[in-house]
């Protein structure tokens, strides 16, 4: 029962947080207002800038935000015990993480859909757009190197969700045409999406429940499945990369907005089965991993505290850096302001949108915390036998250097074994988990490649050739707007050809298929080891990211500090988000720098500096700032009479 309420408390806390603090920073803090002009009708293409419904922005906004980072980070750090992991999801949801990302959402959405590294050039001045542009390039980059490999990993282990994870995209592309082009109420085509996507499951796990025809089906499946699993990494990682390409250059109601819906109908729905599960096992126990053995009762087979793992970092400050995504990350910053922004068709939705998702993402990562601490306990039959309890945990989490192999592999079967205790199929219950964590990461990974395209051209035309130079050097500062100021005619400048969406997306997913196809340190350059590149860069990615949160957070409380806005609720979250990264990294720079990591130690000294500079900047400036509004944006050219509106 103690699993169960501590569910029950968590779920209550994230609504109540909604309806009080959300609405307070929506209201009183931001002042959203329903009647204004947002930037997806004021700029509407029907490519990037399309006003879209609520609903469906969430469903990107969520599944975007929420990759395997809320599964990878608490499923971790729960080696210090589930009690701080826990209490950082919470508080730290609800505080920090949904006020960054509501407050990102916010300043993007009156600033024209701009991203957060194009506000800072803004709000502080010009040569924070750059520092900050520069850092967001290379966490993307970290970012669409290492998720190929991430899915790839769950693709081996949970050959299940394979198949399933690609039949979503022609449902997504159905679903796409038809509300777009037709509009109308979204019910029915979500409930038939909703329906065909766990057919794919089901058909996926080798349609279970068919054995009666001579399983001649079933065995086909898993053949299939067990050959596709068997592609190398660097194979899925170009698979992958070339799919983001397709979801960055076209309309994003053709792809990237529909399948991240549809994703999200899935991952909500399959959340609320986990719950259910929890439930079943709180009241009548789990299926023991023992052949007719009598059901197990479910209780917390992990430690509440435990401050010195085998090889594991201090919990300070690494804990704030192990979980992210499920209680505050950097990342998110880039969703709301480079595509969530472009989207919302009404200011009042941003609560639901920015605020919402995160403790949404919250709940999943509380889900993870419990998966992992009690819903391992029934057992891990395909790796550990029959072995359970409190004895499995301690055997999983006996040391950090091996657990964050099987982090991942803890949630699907810890979350599995909660759905297997209410009848659902074995197979098909790991099933649905997997293509959770696949589609999680999938939708991030498309959305990542897409922002890495805005970024890629928003440098590119700082730097290619103007029609106009004097005239942007009046301004201060160059917006992607000022793109058509670029001179056409110099095609051969490749700095041209990178600021067109083509160019901008190739070059994002050559360069991170580039990193991606370096061996993991330490192995050697062969068919089977190749693909694991992002692994180099990756131990960096923790805590740039949520220094990233923290200089998100600058931006915003300087948008705030110019109107005269009360600023504790970023400014108290933004000195935490600089300092515990920071404490983290330069650890992290001590002990690569004794183990002879001389990369690491280069690009983690160059993010800092890059990231000193940038604080340096905002510090100079912060006196002279409040109440000094920034400079106003150009006026938008006339709107052309044959723009169509979308529908939504």
């Amino acid at each position: 029962m103690q699993t169960l309420l501590i569910a029950l408390l968590s779920g209550v806390g994230f609504i109540v947080a909604y309806h009080t603090y959300g609405r307070w920073l929506a209201h009183k803090l931001f002042r959203l207002d329903a009647n204004a002009e947002t930037p997806s009708v004021q700029l509407n293409d029907d490519e990037d800038y399309v006003p879209t419904a609520k609903s469906i922005v969430f469903g990107h906004h969520f599944t975007s935000i929420a990759g395997t980072g809320p599964i990878v980070g608490p499923a971790l750090a729960i080696m210090w015990g589930w009690v701080p992991a826990l209490l950082w999801v919470v508080f730290g949801s609800i505080l920090i993480g949904a006020v960054h990302d509501l407050g990102t959402l916010v300043v993007s959405l009156r600033n024209r859909g701009m991203t957060i590294g194009e506000i800072a050039g803004r709000v502080i001045n010009p040569r924070t757009r750059l520092l900050f542009l520069f850092i967001l390039l290379f966490a993307l980059w970290v970012v669409l190197a290492i998720f190929g490999l991430v899915i790839a990993n769950v693709f081996v282990a949970f050959p299940e969700s394979i198949v399933p994870v690609f039949l979503q995209i022609p449902i997504a592309i159905w679903i796409g045409l038809k509300v777009h082009r037709k509009g109308g109420n979204l019910l029915w085509p979500s409930i038939i999406a909703l329906f065909l996507m766990y057919l794919t499951v089901w058909f996926g796990a080798a349609c279970p429940g068919l054995e009666w025809t001579g399983g001649w089906l079933g065995a086909s499946i898993q053949k299939l499945n067990a050959t596709l699993a068997a592609w190398p990494v660097w194979v899925w990682a170009a698979i992958l990369l070339a799919y983001c390409y397709a979801a960055s250059v076209t309309p994003v109601w053709i792809l990237l907005q529909p399948r991240d819906y549809i994703n999200s109908l899935q991952l909500i729905s399959s959340l609320g089965l986990i719950v259910v599960g929890l439930t079943v096992a709180a009241f009548w126990g789990g299926v023991s991993p023992v052949p007719g053995a009598g059901r197990m009762p479910l209780e917390i087979v992990a430690p509440a505290l435990n401050t010195s793992p085998l090889n594991a970092p201090p919990i300070l400050p690494f804990l704030f850096v192990t979980i992210a995504c499920g209680a505050i990350s950097g990342f998110h910053c880039l969703v709301s302001s480079g595509t969530s922004s472009k989207q919302i068709k009404c200011e009042t939705h941003a609560q639901f949108v920015g605020y919402g998702s995160m403790l949404t993402e919250a709940f999943l990562a509380t889900l993870v915390i419990i998966a992992v601490a009690a819903g391992i306990g029934f057992g891990w039959p395909a790796k550990f036998g029959t072995l359970a309890g409190a004895e499995l945990w301690h055997k999983l989490y006996s040391d950090w250097t091996t657990v964050s192999g099987s982090a991942v592999g803890a949630f699907v079967v810890g979350a599995a074994n909660l759905l297997e205790a209410m009848g659902i199929n074995h197979t098909m219950a790991t099933a649905l988990i997997g293509v959770l964590v696949a589609s999680f990461a999938g939708t991030t990974l498309d959305t990542a490649t897409r922002l890495q395209r805005y970024v890629v051209q928003e440098l590119a035309a700082t730097f290619a050739p103007k029609i106009s130079p004097t005239s942007l050097a009046a301004e201060g500062y160059d917006t992607e707007f000022d793109r058509g100021q670029v001179v056409k005619s110099h095609s051969w400048n490749p700095l041209v050809w990178l600021t067109n969406a083509h160019g901008a997306t190739f070059f994002a997913v050559i360069t991170a298929f580039a990193l991606a196809l370096f061996p993991k340190p330490g192995d050697p350059w062969t068919w089977a080891t190749i693909g694991k590149g992002g692994l180099i860069l990756w131990p960096l990615f923790g805590s740039t990211n949520q220094l990233l949160g923290g200089l998100a957070f600058l931006v915003v409380t300087f948008w705030l500090w110019r109107r005269k806005l009360p600023i504790w609720s970023t400014a108290i979250p933004m000195i935490f988000m600089l300092i515990m990264p920071a404490w983290a990294l330069l650890s992290d720079v001590a002990r690569w720098w004794h183990k002879g990591q001389y990369i690491l130690v280069v690009v983690a000294v160059m993010m800092l500096a890059l990231e000193c500079w940038m604080i340096l900047e905002a510090l100079l400036l912060w006196p002279k700032a409040n109440g000094v509004m920034e400079k106003a944006l150009p006026p938008l050219p006339a709107r052309s009479s044959a723009m169509k509106p979308s529908a939504g």
